[in-house]
Order: C-alpha cells, then sequence, then structure tokens
C-alpha cells in the first residue's frame, strides 16, 4: 500500500479531551455551563429550512453582524469551521519547511499540530510564573520566525497579560513577521479589544476569535478573525468553499447581534469561576488568577494531579490531564454549573495535603 508522505507519516494525532465516558460530567472541554442564545436558536432552525442550498460561501450576513459589534471592516473578516481552520490557514499560508513559528511553552497546542502540517519548525520560549512573557518572545526571535503566536487569555494557563505589552511586543517585532493573537476567550476579558483590532491596520497582525466559548456555539463550529487584506486573500484561498454550515452562520450571527446575552453568560460564568477558585485558594491551592472559562490547578506533582485525576472519574467528573502542554502537575477544570463545581472543589481539597 502506498505510504504517506514523510511530515505526515511522523505527525501525531492532535489529542482532544477524554471523553468517552458515558454518565459523566464532562468539565475538559471548555463548553459554555449555558446554553447558546434562544435567537439564535430560532435562527439555526429557520436555516435548516433551506438545507438543500449551500451556505453563503462569503459569509455576508455573519460577517455584517461581526462588523457591526466590533466596528471592524467587513471585507477584513474571515470565517472559519471553528478559529483552528483559520490558525492552519494562516500557518500554511505564511510557514513551510525551513520557516519557524515562535510561540509559548503552554500555548494552544493546535499550533504545533498545524506548523507539524505545514512542515515549519514550532519554537517555544518561557512562561515564567505561567504568563506570557514579551521579552522572552522578543529574544526567540530568529531570522527564520514567520509568525509568532499568542494566546490572550492563554490555554490552559488562563492567565493574561495586559493590551499594552501586546503592542510593545508589535513595535518590537520585525516587519515582516506576523503576530497572531488568539482570543478565543477574549470575551472573558474585561480589557476593551479596540486596540488589538487597531493593529491589522499596520499590515502585520491577525487577530482570531470563536463562537465556542462565550456565545456557546461550540457545536456549531464557527471561528472568525480581522487580517489585513493581503494575508486575508492568501489564506482565504486555503479554505474549503462553503466552509461554515449554512445553519452555523444564521446562528452565529444572531448570537453576535444578542451581547446581552453573550454578557449574561460571561457574568454568570465568572461568578461561578469566583466561588470554585475562592474554594480551592481557602483549601491551599495557588491558582493561578483566569481570565477565562477554565481554571488551571497546579499540585505538588504529577503523581498528586494523577491520584486527583482518578478521584475525581471516581466522582463522575471528567476535567483535562496537562502533561500535553507541560505541566503534568495540573489539571484543568471547565467552569460548569455552580453544584457540580463545589463538588470537584470538595474532591480535590484533600490533595492540598503534598503541596509544600
Amino acid at each position: 500500500m502506498i505510504g504517506p508522505v514523510a511530515r505526515v507519516a511522523a505527525m501525531a494525532p492532535y489529542a482532544l479531551a477524554d471523553v468517552d465516558a458515558p454518565g459523566m460530567t464532562s468539565l475538559a472541554q471548555n463548553e459554555s455551563a449555558f446554553g447558546p442564545s434562544p435567537l439564535a436558536l430560532a435562527a439555526g432552525v429557520q436555516a435548516l429550512k433551506d438545507g438543500a442550498l449551500y451556505p453563503d460561501p462569503d459569509w455576508r450576513d455573519l460577517r455584517a453582524a461581526i462588523a457591526g459589534v466590533h466596528d471592524l471592516s467587513a471585507e477584513r473578516i474571515l470565517c472559519g469551521a471553528g478559529s483552528m481552520e483559520l490558525i492552519g490557514a494562516l500557518i500554511r499560508a505564511y510557514a513551510g519547511p525551513g520557516d519557524t513559528v515562535l510561540g509559548t511553552a503552554h500555548g494552544y497546542l493546535f499550533v504545533a499540530t498545524a506548523c507539524s502540517q505545514a512542515g515549519a519548525n514550532y519554537a517555544t520560549v518561557p512562561e515564567p510564573g505561567l504568563r506570557v512573557d514579551v521579552d522572552a518572545l522578543l529574544a526567540g526571535i530568529t531570522p527564520a520566525t514567520r509568525i509568532v503566536f499568542l494566546c490572550n487569555p492563554g490555554n490552559p494557563t488562563g492567565t493574561r497579560i495586559e493590551t499594552a505589552e501586546i503592542l510593545r511586543l508589535r513595535a518590537a517585532l520585525p516587519e515582516g513577521v506576523i503576530l497572531a493573537i488568539d482570543q478565543a476567550y477574549g470575551e472573558f476579558d474585561d480589557q476593551p479589544p479596540g486596540p488589538g483590532f487597531a493593529l491589522v491596520d499596520q499590515g502585520n497582525t491577525v487577530v482570531l476569535r470563536t463562537f465556542s466559548k462565550a456565545y456557546a456555539l461550540a457545536g456549531a463550529r464557527v471561528g472568525w478573525g480581522v487580517a489585513p487584506t493581503e494575508i486575508a486573500t492568501q489564506m482565504r484561498k486555503l479554505l474549503n468553499p462553503n466552509n461554515v454550515a449554512a445553519a452555523s452562520q444564521a446562528m452565529a450571527a444572531a448570537a453576535m447581534r444578542d451581547q446581552g446575552h453573550m454578557h449574561g453568560i460571561v457574568v454568570r460564568t465568572a461568578a461561578i469561576r469566583g466561588e470554585f477558585c475562592h474554594a480551592l485558594t481557602e483549601a491551599g491551592f495557588a491558582i493561578p488568577e483566569s481570565h477565562t472559562n477554565f481554571v488551571l490547578i497546579p499540585f505538588a506533582d504529577a503523581a498528586t494531579a494523577d491520584a486527583a485525576d482518578k478521584a475525581l472519574r471516581a466522582g463522575g467528573f471528567l476535567v483535562r490531564g496537562m502533561g500535553g502542554y507541560g505541566l503534568p502537575h495540573c489539571l484543568r477544570a471547565t467552569v460548569g454549573a455552580a453544584e457540580a463545581m463545589r463538588d470537584v472543589a470538595r474532591i480535590v481539597a484533600p490533595f492540598t495535603k503534598d503541596i509544600p
């Protein structure tokens, strides 16, 4: 049988959370604890009536909704089947064999997968204190660097850096290096998004977002991004035609126009997250400040984290182990219903006994 090309044969499949456990409560995939906007649900049902037709390949209504809310140029907006499709398109368009994409030690792992698909090198710099270090990124730039990839707020750390630091990073990067800012959890960050979007006008920055988190549409698979016209043109060549289903486009557009519902999800999520973090801190954990819909829980070591994970599974809860992110002593728990988070805090509390 014919074999695959060498770089594909050498790749490991991208690892999703293990959620194949009937009857368990999954807190492993950073899904919203609350449902989508009723307006989004109604729009999706209406769109299904035209299910015999292909979706709008230009995402016109969805782009108009995004542009209207964020005061952006619709022509610069790209939509994808989740932000993962856009990440892959950007890297394939601008990095290949001999090129380097620079990220951070605990950054989003799909970036490494996308680099493998493109044959590009993925390099990382440390995140002291589980926070992105702009100076470390600048020190990591080499002549081979084509893209600097920054998650803010970060996944799986939940931490963020100030917008001023992002502006400083962009100003210090070489002109020929693209800065990609992944803001999948941007709605949970109380910093105004305008300055980040304004960097796109410089011609060398791409900002990515998603409807999967704060808009509670993970199942619809819709991501979006803002890019300079030339970069958007190249990325679009690599997107599948008709990539976002008609019902998904309709749901996302309605969700974007229902900002009140989205902000309600953010507020309720933050309240549960605050109670959960307080309980863990009271138990003795040192919890990184989260600006997302999840919490990173550090234990004394990997063995303790594994024991806590087993206890959670015995109690009916699935969380995410962080070994793949270079944090084997940590678990990541999505913010779920308040009662579930109280149970999780109660189950993991005894495992602080080994923390110095």
